[in-house]
């Protein structure tokens, strides 16, 4: 992919926070938690932790040795009746998937969820060549609706509301819509099932790519997914490469972590195993079948030490149901479909940090999301580094803070280091934000700092903080009683 057009993609994605958002993710990723916790609790914690560094090791092997892992999936898939295609980066692999829709005279394709589809543009790219392309997800079918992008990466619309919802299907699909979960389900049921039959082209990802065997693997809880793989004469599957493993004894550990960590099950309703096409005609399914193994930018973070653990990653989601960032600000305000944590981390270095350089600092380094990784990817650590690389540069890139920016980084830390200076500093900022304040809270600032309010309100600055330090109740002493202000 350009970097012009990394860049277009990347402003695109980004979209404007609704109020509701932060409410609404908030009560979703608390249920996803607390199921999760259930299913752990029942597993034993020594047991849960023992099984995370094993998914560990299992994805770090993998990754370590990509190449062999690769060319042995490589050789299975094509012994099986597959085609292998190879895409170096964004723009390779949409020039692969539509010279094999051209060639097939596809006028239509229904998807699979799929982040790897999502992380290229296909959409965007087919619909331009003439090809209509259809979500077929329920998640996803309702955002494509919508016109946007996913706001989570395993429940792509879960921060709307049947009645959203309703509204939607009634002002799009032309239907009465109630506002009840099985009634909506069952309308696009029966929409989506015309489009499985008609379809020319049936397009997924692949949660794992068992290298044994050359066996793509799906997981999904709705089955739309084995609808996509199976009905259309032509499958073509987008899979990074970093979604290799071993064998199937590494692919039933890594089972056992995703389903837990992302819905809090302990199996998802389908698990899907694809091992080329039929191999005779009396067999159903695709004619053909095609595994686009995707590279862009992932062999670059190989290279880096620090970060290569970034494409551990199983997509479970979990890290952005624990963040309190992005509980707060939902997922478009990352501007990328893979948002959060892991998304942070992995469209930094995939973009660059030129283009997404910003993302590194969505963070409060808590560490939450280290601790709930399956895989325990370092996640804060990695971060650090980037923030480092974004400051100072490093192997792969050259510094990408402006000038201006690391001198106010110098001046600040100056300030905030000499007390004459920072008291002088309180005083000012309490007068300067005073037109902006309402109620405690200042909804609306001038740039650039309205890039945060876009999303949600900045506190006041208090400017007390020395004196409440003063004040406060010594260790046995009985001084003031004042509490910090927020």
């Amino acid at each position: 992919m350009s970097q012009v057009q990394a860049t277009i993609d990347f402003r695109r994605n980004t979209q404007e926070v609704p109020q509701q958002m932060p409410a609404a993710v908030q009560k979703a990723t608390a249920k996803f938690l607390g199921n999760r916790a259930v299913l752990v609790e029942a597993f034993g914690n020594e047991s849960w932790q023992a099984l995370r560094q094993a998914g560990h090791d299992i994805r770090l092997h993998a990754i370590t040795h990509i190449e062999h892992y690769l060319e042995k999936a490589e050789a299975a898939v094509t012994r099986a009746g597959g085609q292998v295609h190879w895409a170096r980066d964004a723009e390779e692999a949409r020039r692969i998937l539509l010279d094999i829709a051209a060639r097939h005279r596809v006028k239509l394709a229904v998807k699979g969820k799929s982040m790897a589809t999502e992380e290229i543009g296909l959409n965007h790219a087919m619909e331009a060549a003439g090809i209509r392309v259809l979500e077929t997800d329920l998640g996803e079918y309702i955002v494509q609706l919508k016109g946007v992008g996913p706001a989570h990466i395993v429940v792509p619309a879960f921060h709307l509301s049947k009645e959203e919802i309703a509204a939607l299907f009634h002002e799009k699909l032309g239907v009465n819509a109630p506002a009840e979960a099985e009634q909506l389900t069952r309308i696009a049921r029966m929409k989506l099932r015309e489009e499985f039959l008609s379809a020319d082209m049936g397009i997924s990802g692949g949660n794992f790519l068992v290298a044994d065997t050359g066996t793509i693997v799906t997981v999904t809880n709705e089955g739309n997914g084995r609808m996509c793989t199976t009905v259309p004469p032509v499958h073509v599957a987008v899979v990074g490469i970093d979604k290799v493993v071993p064998d199937w004894e590494s692919l039933t550990v890594l089972l056992k972590l995703l389903a837990r960590s992302a819905t809090g099950q302990k199996l998802s309703c389908y698990t899907q195993f694809i091992s080329g096409p039929p191999r005779s005609p009396a067999e159903t399914g695709p004619r053909q079948m095609h595994l686009i193994l995707l590279d862009n930018g992932r062999s670059r973070i190989l290279k880096t030490p620090e970060c290569r653990e970034t494409l551990l990653c199983i997509r479970c989601g979990a890290c952005l149901n624990t963040c309190p960032v992005y509980n707060n600000v939902g997922g478009y305000a990352y501007g990328y479909p893979i948002s959060g944590p892991t998304g942070v981390i992995f469209a930094s270095q995939i973009l660059g940090t030129r283009i997404a350089g910003a993302l590194p600092f969505a963070s409060t380094l808590c560490g939450a999301c280290n601790e709930i990784c399956p895989v325990k990817i370092p996640i804060t650590q990695i971060l650090l580094h980037l923030r480092r690389r974004v400051a100072e540069g490093d192997e792969s890139e050259d510094a990408a803070a402006p000038y201006a920016l690391r001198l106010g980084a110098q001046v600040g830390a100056v300030a905030l280091g000499t007390t004459g200076l920072y008291r002088l500093g309180s005083e000012l900022l309490k007068r300067l934000q005073a037109p902006f304040v309402r109620s405690g809270w200042m909804p609306r600032l001038p740039a650039p700092l309205n890039r945060w309010t876009m999303s949600r309100p900045f506190p006041a600055f208090a400017a007390d903080f020395r004196q409440w330090w003063r004040d406060r109740p010594a260790a046995g002493g009985k001084r003031g009683t004042h509490e910090p202000s927020a």
